[in-house]
């Protein structure tokens, strides 16, 4: 059956299209497009030859590479999956809450089959929306996925695209949502042949991680297209309900119109023709609260946003850790958390001791609800970044985090909880790579391991990312379940979201009404949220703490119940309630 092939590659001044070990010419247009029509089976191997380059490049589009990102494309038919989720209508985020994890270690497996066979577990704790770490091809056998390349495939160690739709069929028939991550700010070191067929990169533009893609430079329309036709590919093609976009503070577009914003127009219009909400969560470090402002009134129409602040804010309350970025937030204490309950941003136009400069801008509460806001103490930068991985369950007792679990849970913002936070895992989650490169994974790990000697780490301590053991650490432990202590800890967090989908109040996210009342010196704070109040205690023994009104039912307390008298409440040490009022 003959088959058109089609590619765009400006660059090469010749292009031939390989099938099977066969070799044909391809016809260019004025745009840079090359095509051909040539007998290929259904799933034929076909790659592309540029100029006089050697061996076949795959294609840029390429739905499959099941011999790696170096190897042929394989045709795949995404239409082909016989979908079992035609009562699926969507979620929408507002309300809802996220559970991040990781393919390759979120079961001893790696497989996305083997993470369907968990989704129970997902179910049985409340969560609605299921995010995956980037799933898209990378060289190599395990990564975090921020080093991916084939944006158009799904890694076949994971089981490739054909799992993938299996895995989102099995989400939806059980209630739950997918987001998928995806990077659109780079590209990984190994295996990226796109400057080969077009100007991918800016011109003399680069990010932390990486030449920046170009996306306001010549050639730029068809690049831009690259990136929103992969995320419709999604949304479309594998009935993702949402993406995660990261580090859009890196995407540097110089344009009227932001590509974020012609994005976010367009899946728009998908959403309405497929009959269901789908979603746009933008990792940024901007603190701008116009990435979520609806474009009608001139954002650039992101559904959501991470919030660090959040994060690093109760992460120091918590800990006490005080270096790097911790420091603003260390110093702000209860104060500065209390700011982000009821404002979103601890820098909202503030100064920033660890930037040296006034950072952020302030989020209109009036216009802006706390559900466009992603709430976390836990994700896999936060854990991963760190320089051996530990999760903040190594540091804290399992008193601490309860509390943790009941501020995050019980806030105004959309909660997310990283894959075994749920049970207090003991695992680690630790930065690892498979580069099989020799000279990669030597730069690579010396460079991860020259980043924490600056920062006075024993190069001893910090996990070699090569090393094939610091993956299988990463693994999460599913018999730690057995234990009572995470079995304990399990409930709590089940306990919690069913608190929060029962009591509207806690699900609330105008923030101009939630209020905070703390006390930085005897380590207390009390959040009112409608009729309910969520009462903390940070100190190491029992605290009175007086509310507005006398206090009610106890409806949630992390450990012994709160003794109440009137209007005062004790509450024990390193403890948190929610309490109704009378």
């Amino acid at each position: 059956m003959s088959t058109e092939f089609s590619v765009w590659a400006p660059l090469p001044e010749r292009v031939r299209l390989q099938v099977d070990g066969d070799v044909h010419p391809m016809t260019r247009d004025d745009d840079g497009w090359w095509r051909a029509t040539v007998p290929a089976t259904a799933e034929a191997d076909y790659g592309f030859l540029l100029d006089d380059t050697e061996p076949a490049r795959p294609d840029p589009r390429s739905r499959r590479q099941p011999e790696g990102v170096h190897g042929l494309s394989r045709r795949f038919d995404p239409g082909a999956h016989a979908w079992g989720d035609g009562a699926w209508t969507g979620r929408q985020l507002a309300g809802s809450s996220v559970y991040e994890l990781h393919v390759g270690t979120f079961t001893a497996d790696g497989t996305l089959d083997a993470a369907a066979a968990k989704l129970d577990h997902l179910v049985d704790l409340g969560v609605g929306f299921v995010e995956l770490l980037p799933v898209n091809g990378f060289n190599g056998t395990h990564n975090w996925g921020y080093d991916g390349v084939a944006w158009y495939a799904v890694q076949e160690t994971y089981g490739g695209p054909a799992a993938y739709q299996r895995f989102v069929d099995a989400c939806h028939q059980r209630g739950l949502g997918v987001i998928q991550d995806v990077v659109y700010n780079h590209l990984g070191p190994s295996g990226n042949y796109l400057p080969e067929f077009f100007p991918v990169f800016s011109e003399g533009g680069a990010n932390t991680w990486g030449d920046s893609v170009n996306l306001s430079g010549p050639h730029s329309d068809e690049v831009r297209r690259y990136v929103i036709d992969n995320a419709l590919m999604w949304l479309r093609d594998m009935h993702v309900d949402g993406l995660r976009l990261d580090a859009v503070h890196a995407l540097v577009d110089e344009r009227a119109t932001h590509v974020l914003e012609e994005l976010a127009a367009e899946v728009d219009a998908l959403s309405v023709a497929l009959g269901r909400p789908l979603t746009l969560i933008a990792e940024s470090d901007l603190n701008d609260p116009r990435m979520v402002t609806p474009r009608a009134s001139g954002g650039l129409g992101m559904t959501a946003q991470w919030s660090d602040d959040f994060h690093h804010s109760l992460h120091a309350v918590l800990t006490g850790e005080g270096q790097g970025y911790y420091r603003d937030f260390a110093d702000a204490g209860l104060a500065g958390l209390a700011k982000i309950l009821t404002g979103a941003f601890l820098y909202d136009g503030a100064w920033s001791s660890f930037r040296k400069r006034h950072h952020g801008r302030p989020v209109d509460t009036a216009a802006l609800p706390g559900w466009k806001f992603l709430a976390y103490l836990q994700d896999h930068d936060q854990i991963g970044n760190r320089a051996t991985g530990d999760r903040i369950s190594a540091t804290l007792s399992p008193e601490l985090l309860a509390v943790g679990a009941t501020i995050t849970l019980t806030s105004p913002f959309t909660p997310m909880l990283f894959m075994g936070e749920e049970w207090g895992a003991g695992t680690p989650w630790q930065f690892f790579t498979s580069h099989p490169e020799p000279e990669l994974g030597k730069a690579t790990a010396e460079g991860r391991i020259g980043e924490f000697a600056e920062h006075g780490w024993d190069s001893d301590d910090v996990p070699d990312p090569q090393d094939p053991e610091t993956f299988t650490r990463s693994v999460l432990d599913w018999s730690e379940l057995d234990r009572p202590e995470h079995a304990g800890l399990l409930r709590l967090h089940a306990e919690l979201l069913a608190l929060r989908r029962s009591h509207p109040e806690l699900a609330d996210a105008d923030l101009r009404r939630v209020r905070v009342e703390h006390d930085d010196a005897e380590r207390w704070l009390v959040v009112h949220r409608g009729s309910l109040r969520v009462v903390v205690n940070l100190a190491d023994q029992p605290r009175v703490v007086q509310l507005d009104a006398p206090a009610g039912e106890t409806l949630f307390a992390t450990g012994e119940l709160p003794t109440r008298d009137g209007s005062s409440v004790t509450l024990p040490a390193h403890s948190a309630a929610v309490l109704g009022t009378r």
